[in-house]
């Protein structure tokens, strides 16, 4: 079987690539970016790891199978894991929770790549940000991997497709997908804090407290990322709608209809 080959303009992916080498070397202070460094404990930490490397496994699968397939797939996808860096890569640190608020950029790549390449995209970017840039950290690799890669892309993902097959339109169904993958992210961040630090204590009234700490920055925070997801998959779709039906081609019967949306 031939493969299929995927006409991009290279040169789109210069801007994101100067931005990442400027936060390499010109990096601004380090915050305790997605979980900090030591904040969970070990048998947390593995159990992370251990979910997140299942995700991570299948989504290599799912690379090698799309690799065979599709001509110019790595370039793509080099360029839609530089945007998850970049849009993830800004925090606002959250009191209480030894962690921060931050756009996710998961459910954006879930739509254009599919939930598992999206996983295995966010567990780079986040690795990179965990060694580089002191954002994050080694021991909470996994459970950064689980709420953000995992959760982020599956729940975009999950909410986009469904939102589709009921035929409703493109914008609003990528709104929603960027906006509840946000919320499911930190809900999950929320949780995985809560499951690990709330000791002799209830882990829900732990877990309200860490949403409640959450809450102020996260859900402006999620509304905007929705609006950018929607922004983004409706001018890809606009200008380069065989990139979006390569991975989701169930999620576009309405190709020349939503043209001018």
């Amino acid at each position: 079987m031939p493969k299929r080959k995927l006409s991009w303009h290279y040169t789109i992916g210069w801007p994101f690539l100067f931005a990442v080498i400027v936060l390499l070397f010109f990096p601004t202070p380090a915050y305790a970016m997605h979980i900090a460094e030591g904040i969970l404990p070990l048998n947390w930490s593995a159990l992370w790891y251990v979910i997140a490397f299942i995700f991570i496994a299948l989504g290599i699968q799912v690379i090698k199978k799309h690799t065979a397939e599709v001509r110019g797939l790595m370039p793509l996808l080099g360029l839609v894991g530089a945007a998850i860096f970049l849009i993830s890569v800004f925090p606002i640190p959250v009191p209480i929770t030894g962690t921060s608020s931050h756009p996710t950029g998961t459910p954006l790549a879930a739509i254009l790549v599919g939930p598992f390449i999206s996983t295995v995209l966010g567990a780079i970017a986040l690795l990179i940000q965990a060694l580089f840039l002191a954002h994050g950290g080694i021991s909470t690799w996994g459970a950064n991997i689980v709420s953000m890669a995992v959760v982020g892309s599956f729940v975009g993902f999950g909410t986009f497709i469904l939102l589709r097959k009921f035929n409703v339109p493109l914008f609003i169904a990528a709104f929603a997908a960027g906006m509840l993958g946000d919320w499911a992210t930190y809900a999950t961040t929320s949780l995985e804090l809560a499951l690990a630090l709330h000791g002799t204590g209830s882990m829900w009234d732990m877990f309200h407290i860490i949403v409640v700490a959450f809450a102020p920055t996260q859900l402006p925070l999620g509304i905007l990322e929705g609006l950018l997801t929607g922004g983004i998959v409706v001018l890809v779709y606009q200008r380069r709608p065989e990139l979006l039906a390569c991975f989701t081609p169930h999620a576009f019967r309405l190709p020349l209809k939503e043209r001018s949306q």
